[in-house]
């Protein structure tokens, strides 16, 4: 053959191959981007979960995908109390209660707690009853609602309704308890946790998230046997671990444990939503993608400005829970136009576009948010939070973080005089952040910042020679509790110089109730409530944080 033909057809070979492999795609999906090592390498190396998809939804959650909006556009403002100031706000992607938190739902909580910490033993008995709803809420000096405060919470007849009487602060401690019950059960669900661990009712042996992925030998009290769960040779093989020959052997011990990188436990936990999520997720603007609809010409969860519905078969009806006028909250015998007086079941109403219930009526529903009367968009228009008080780990003297035991819970006596538990056993102890924390940092230098940026001199990070003696910008009621000879000495403050009930300790809840006009429908009004008192008409729901993804669809790359 020609020689300079074997060349040439050798140079085209190879340019066809380097033009095939630069073509590629290297998806690296079990080799490392940065050093070409292999990943999850039986051999040894470095371990992750590269099979990890998305976020699965939790129980009783659905997707809610972020996007931007105008917070506080109301339609009416028959107060004109300026309270609702428009702002563009973007909400990132994240998770929500599809409906009110109910009687049932709670009532397994408050079971759950009389079991581990059973109120007949004195020192656990504060943290059942801090728990439990204030079930006189229902009554009325000039009604006769007893039905209600004997059955409402405990009869299987209002076992789908919302649950009421909540204060804000329980609200966030039925939170934690969810989010702590949802993970055993991937725990277990996974085989790295033993089977019914989930029911070890055992006050010293609780399971607490934080704990288990920072000090998981610390978890269930340190309980091996429930830890590792009698499945050694299935975790270890679905981690891509060899079995070691020495049992003390520090990879596969680790390996036992689930870690927030292996993406198996739920690192996002339920809470409360902001007041953003909460507007945002109420309006439903997904099924509107009109001008309109975005820039906030929506005025209900659901299409249109009217509260009946355009139905045929079901036309007059109304689309809510509300008080439609004096001495109207249900309407006539025979035709029911809202099918409710008090509260209604859960799903009694049509969803919005996100599949939300009751995103306006039934109840009013608390958001995480402290209140003040502006949303300060100039300074952050992203995931718009007003409350936030940033902690960190105590830490014992060898290193470890502090675990607490029953010995060590922590009490706390609210301005109402209920005493209620701020930390439980299995937890770990959360201190304040300092000024060595802080040290060089320009988002934020403080732990509390609930008062940043309201308007006080206080609230500037400038501010130098602040006097606690010196007067507040919100000069509120300061009531106080104390105790003498073992009793409880409930002080009020009568200073008649308060001016305001506004404070730190208030917080927004949001969307009409039974007992609201149609007025308060509106996804954007929002009123507030010191976050120790409860109601016959506020109750809540929860969302949870979405990480990866904006959405839950696969799209293709951008270039």
């Amino acid at each position: 053959m020609n020689r300079n033909l074997v060349q040439r057809t050798f140079v085209v070979g190879l340019s066809a191959l380097l033009l095939t492999a630069c073509g590629r795609k290297n998806d690296y999906k079990n080799s490392s981007r940065a050093t070409g090592w292999s990943i999850n390498d039986r051999d040894g190396g470095f371990q992750a979960n590269t099979d990890y998809k998305e976020q699965e939804a939790a129980p009783g959650l659905v997707f809610v995908e972020g996007g931007t909006f105008t917070m506080g556009r109301v339609q009416d403002d028959v107060m004109y109390d300026w309270n609702n100031n428009p702002t563009q706000q973007h909400v990132q992607s994240f998770y929500m209660d599809e409906t009110e938190v109910t009687n049932l739902m709670y009532l397994e909580y408050l079971d759950y707690l009389k079991k581990v910490f059973p109120p007949t033993e004195a020192n656990y008995r504060n943290i059942y009853y801090g728990a439990l709803p204030d079930t006189l809420v229902w009554r009325n000096r000039l009604g006769f609602n007893e039905t209600m405060t004997e059955n409402y919470l405990r009869h299987p007849a209002y076992r789908e309704y919302p649950v009421v009487g909540v204060s804000w602060i329980q609200a966030v401690e039925f939170s934690n308890w969810r989010t702590n019950r949802y993970n055993e059960l991937l725990l277990e669900r996974e085989g790295y946790t033993a089977k019914g661990a989930k029911y070890t009712y055992d006050a010293e042996a609780t399971f607490d998230t934080d704990t288990y992925l920072q000090a998981p030998t610390l978890a269930y009290g340190g309980n091996d046997s429930i830890t590792r769960g009698g499945r050694e040779s299935e975790r270890r093989e679905k981690m891509n671990t060899p079995r070691s020959t020495n049992d003390s052997d520090s990879t596969a011990a680790s390996n036992i444990y689930v870690q927030m990188s292996d993406g198996i436990i739920s690192t996002t936990k339920y809470r409360l939503p902001t007041e953003a999520e909460w507007e945002y997720a109420a309006l439903g603007l997904i099924g509107l993608r009109e001008y309109n609809a975005y820039r906030g010409r929506k005025k209900y969860p659901w299409d249109g400005s009217y509260t009946r519905s355009g139905n045929r078969r079901t036309r007059g009806d109304q689309l809510a829970n509300f008080k439609q006028g004096a001495g109207d909250y249900g309407g006539i015998a025979g035709w029911s136009d809202d099918n409710a007086d008090i509260t209604a079941e859960i799903k009694s109403y049509a969803p919005n576009d996100y599949g939300l219930y009751d995103m306006a009526g039934n109840v009013s529903e608390w958001v995480a948010d402290v209140y003040r009367p502006i949303i300060d968009d100039e300074f952050n228009d992203f995931n718009y939070y007003r409350g936030n008080v940033y902690t960190k780990n105590a830490i014992n003297e060898d290193g470890s973080v502090k675990v607490l035991t029953t010995s060590e819970i922590v009490y706390d006596t609210l301005e109402n005089g209920k005493i209620v538990a701020r930390n439980l056993p299995g937890q770990i102890l959360q201190v304040p952040i300092t000024e060595d924390d802080t040290y060089m940092r320009t988002q934020f230098t403080e732990s509390d910042n609930r008062d940043y940026r309201d308007g006080d001199k206080q609230s500037s990070r400038n501010f130098q020679g602040y006097d606690e003696n010196a007067d507040r910008m919100y000069d509120s009621p300061i009531n106080n509790v104390s105790s003498q000879d073992g009793e409880m000495v409930r002080n009020y403050d009568k200073n008649n110089n308060r001016t305001t009930l506004i404070d730190n300790e208030v917080r927004v809840y949001k969307g009409g109730s039974w007992r609201d006009r149609e007025y308060w429908l509106d996804p954007a009004q929002r009123r507030y409530l010191p976050q120790t008192m409860a109601t016959d008409d506020i109750g809540f729901r929860n969302a949870m944080s979405r990480v990866g993804s904006k959405s839950t669809s696969n799209k293709t790359p951008r270039n």
